[in-house]
């Protein structure tokens, strides 16, 4: 992992009013699933889901991330076929395998003592989010939800988190982002966000220069003191 500079000390953490979470590998395992069925429809076709793909393909909207997975492979497929073939791969996994992040109860929770308001902002379509969402009575606790469909270019570029901080009424600094994906990251830093990196999985070894911090999870205590709230390690 490349490590930040030291953004977070010269910060005005005072200023920050709004959380803006990221779905995919933020909030859910997602990301594992994602790797789990993208391995399994380039195995049908005798490929292999490598890294140097799957970094190309992370915080990507569907479409783009699919389109890089034909290019990548020079498959025949189209984005719809190869679309529909994987959501079918993924429904019959989601229900075993689909789990919350460490530290994501604790943090929603803290945050809303301290009503500080949340939104969601993903590269995922609106039925996706809704479908994960739902599993765990999520979707109501945030002000608002942001997908692909709201926005007219994807991660890596700032939009969704600059119409994140127009939805909210607030500037872009005083907006606090948290991203699992160098793509999700480089839009949080692009848009003047206090961006914050909480890599998992394959993603600790992407850059996450421009960060203000890169945490270890969701309850990492620096992400509770940017905000001014209280920490428990529970």
């Amino acid at each position: 992992m490349i490590l930040p500079s030291t953004v977070a000390d010269t910060w005005p953490l005072a200023s920050l009013r709004a959380v803006v979470f990221d779905l995919d590998g933020l909030m859910f395992n997602t990301e594992d699933l994602y790797q789990y069925v993208g391995g399994e429809v380039l195995r049908r076709r005798g490929k292999v889901f490598d890294h140097q793909l799957l970094d190309q393909m992370m915080g990507r909207v569907p479409q783009v991330a699919l389109q890089l997975m034909i290019d990548y492979h020079r498959l025949p497929d189209t984005v719809a076929g190869l679309a529909s073939e994987g959501e079918q791969i993924f429904a019959e996994i989601l229900d075993a395998r689909l789990e919350l992040m460490p530290g994501l109860s604790a943090l929603l929770a803290s945050l809303e003592r301290a009503h500080i308001p949340k939104a969601i902002g993903t590269s995922s379509g609106p039925a996706f989010v809704q479908k994960v969402l739902s599993r765990f009575e999520l979707g109501p606790r945030f002000q608002f939800i942001l997908t692909c469909e709201d926005v007219s270019q994807g991660k890596p570029n700032p939009e969704i988190y600059l119409t994140a901080a127009e939805r909210f009424g607030v500037r872009p600094e005083e907006l606090l982002v948290l991203e699992d994906s160098q793509n999700g990251c480089r839009a949080a830093v692009a848009s003047g966000a206090f961006a914050v990196a909480v890599p998992s999985g394959h993603s600790h070894t992407h850059d996450f220069t421009g960060a203000a911090l890169v945490a270890q999870t969701l309850a990492d205590p620096r992400i509770y003191r940017a905000l001014g709230l209280p920490y428990s390690a529970e």
